[in-house]
């Protein structure tokens, strides 16, 4: 009786033992996997886990404080591939995948963001004065589509608070990783242009590059100034404004994928005419259709539309304005980028360089340096020496 007794409290220790070691050797791994940016463990934990405890807004708010305070992935080791790397109106990029403006709108991660593998990231949009945005809920996850549905309504912190977190970039070495600044409007201004040369004013010390945001469908009017007329005013003076700063950097104007073809030859027309000549074309933003193939309960809120079923709209916008222009304008390409292989068919179909977002949501922050390792691969094995020699290749001009 002894003898079983002592076999039972033995057996009750070692139960107790692994009841300690497991959760623990599994909390290390996830610590680990988390630290070093497993792509696996990310795609399949850490984001469905997300997403199961919080909803898409705080999850987002979580992703913007993990960045601000550092808490992300070890930055990698190795470098950039020399022939992931371009030079794009005037600029440097390392690596031509970049973050989309809307995820960090108020510039409080970009230190943190910097340290993932992007060779820019975009902040924004951000308003002169501050705004909330929309009422809640705003955000909505199309988990069986891989997108996201948002109507947040340009919430910001406003121009001052935005210009404070990144007046450091005045007098700090240039940062390898590009910061953009995404400008937008108050919903309540009865004055677009005035918002817009604002922006310019007070952000052309601290960015690299600088939007202006015509086509977000969660502000009423917006979009209306991509009409011809409007928008040879509105860049008339914009430009005008650029070229009197003392540090003149390089403006980009962000499209809308819902665009006719008259709305694409007259944004042509205007973006290289020789007064509102642009140095860059964003496209596209989110659609405000629905495409017939989404699953989700969650397609049936307004909003913007971002994500995988904005793929083929976002890069046939591509081609075509890549044609009207000729070429001459660089494109950055953004909708449903989530793979080496859609980076791959937007830079053939004329984008120089491209921004994700909706697969951050998705993959975690692995899924950067996941499409950039793809896209070297491509373009070793179609023989091209540099991102640059794939550029349009696709389209005939």
């Amino acid at each position: 009786m002894a003898d079983v007794a002592a076999k039972l409290a033995k057996s009750a220790k070692r139960l107790k033992d692994i009841a300690i070691i497991v959760p623990g050797a599994f909390l290390t791994f996830a610590g680990y996997s988390i630290y070093e940016g497993n792509e696996k463990f990310y795609r399949e934990y850490v984001m469905p886990l997300t997403h199961r405890f919080f909803d898409a807004e705080t999850a987002h708010r979580l992703g913007v404080l993990a960045a601000k305070y550092n808490i992300v992935p070890r930055k990698q080791k190795k470098p950039d591939s020399p022939i992931l790397s371009s030079v794009v109106f005037g600029r440097e990029f390392s690596n031509p995948v970049g973050l989309a403006a809307g995820f960090d709108k108020d510039g409080e991660g970009i230190r943190g963001l910097q340290k993932l593998g992007f060779g820019f990231i975009e902040i924004g949009s951000v308003t002169p004065n501050f705004q909330l945005g929309n009422k809640k809920p705003r955000v909505f996850r199309l988990t069986e589509d891989k997108a996201i549905i948002n109507r947040y309504g340009f919430n910001s912190a406003g121009h001052e608070a935005v210009y404070n977190r990144l007046k450091y970039r005045e007098t700090s070495e240039p940062d390898e990783c590009l910061v953009g600044v995404n400008l937008g409007k108050n919903k309540s201004s009865a004055d677009a242009i005035n918002d817009y040369t604002q922006g310019v004013q007070k952000f052309s010390r601290v960015a690299d590059y600088l939007v202006v945001n015509v086509s977000s469908p969660n502000t009423p009017g917006l979009r209306d100034l991509q009409g011809k007329q409007k928008l040879q005013t509105l860049l008339d003076k914009v430009i005008e404004k650029r070229d009197e700063m003392e540090v003149r950097k390089p403006l980009l104007v962000k499209i809308a994928p819902d665009l006719t073809d008259q709305d694409k030859i007259d944004i042509a027309a205007v973006v290289t005419s020789r007064k509102s000549y642009v140095n860059g074309l964003i496209i596209s933003n989110t659609t405000v259709k629905r495409p017939a193939k989404l699953k989700s309960p969650n397609k049936t809120e307004e909003g913007g539309l971002s994500g995988q079923p904005l793929g083929d709209m976002s890069t046939k916008a591509i081609a075509d304005m890549y044609r009207l222009t000729k070429g001459t304008i660089p494109i950055i390409g953004v909708g449903g980028v989530s793979s080496g292989e859609e980076a791959y068919r937007k830079i053939r179909s004329g984008a120089s360089l491209v921004q994700l977002y909706t697969a951050l949501v998705y993959e975690g922050p692995p899924v950067v340096k996941k499409i950039k390792r793809e896209l070297e691969e491509l373009l070793r094995r179609d023989g091209f020496n540099s991102i640059s020699e794939a550029v349009g290749v696709d389209v005939k001009l």
